[in-house]
């Protein structure tokens, strides 16, 4: 017997389907993050604080979103974190990128910090996985995208020449 799934769940715990994506969906997820904040920030021309504040506006909600929705999915799928669920990839991408400007460099430290923090989980990242269901899939994700945005923010100060 097929396993009923919740259409609204899997197509946000997916991205979008971009969880289906192979190999290592994780990198998918944080790159259609990176993509979406970019082309955003190049359609609505904003200052520097305002895309700021949108991007953790944007981090938050998909943050909140995530957590049921990565929840309901694992639950389906039977799995405590499916590998297919990259809305955890989209949202700690989102927070790295809070004081990025938008150019290709900058969306480019942040999309490898992120990931280098998301698959290192140094502590107490990996801590954070241990948390029951959504919120063990997200918030260990929400850590890495914050340690990546305060490492990429001191790297911006030390080395001013990357502005």
């Amino acid at each position: 017997m097929a396993t009923l799934k919740t259409r609204w769940a899997w197509t946000l715990a997916t991205f979008f389907g971009t969880g289906y994506l192979a190999p290592g969906p994780g990198t998918y997820g944080s790159f259609a993050a990176v993509l979406l904040w970019y082309t955003t920030a190049h359609i609505f021309p904003s200052t520097t604080t305002s895309l700021a504040v949108a991007t953790s506006v944007a981090a938050t909600f998909v943050t909140a979103i995530g957590i049921p929705a990565s929840t309901r999915t694992a639950r389906e799928a039977g799995r405590k974190d499916p590998g297919f669920v990259v809305i955890d990839e989209v949202a700690g991408q989102l927070f790295a990128l809070i004081l990025m400007p938008p150019d290709w460099k900058h969306a480019l430290l942040a999309l490898i910090l992120f990931r280098l923090f998301d698959i290192a989980k140094p502590w107490p990242i990996r801590r954070l996985e241990a948390l029951p269901e959504g919120r063990g899939i997200m918030l260990d994700d929400v850590a890495a995208g914050l340690l990546a945005l305060v490492c990429a923010a001191g790297l911006r100060h030390l080395w001013p020449h990357i502005h």
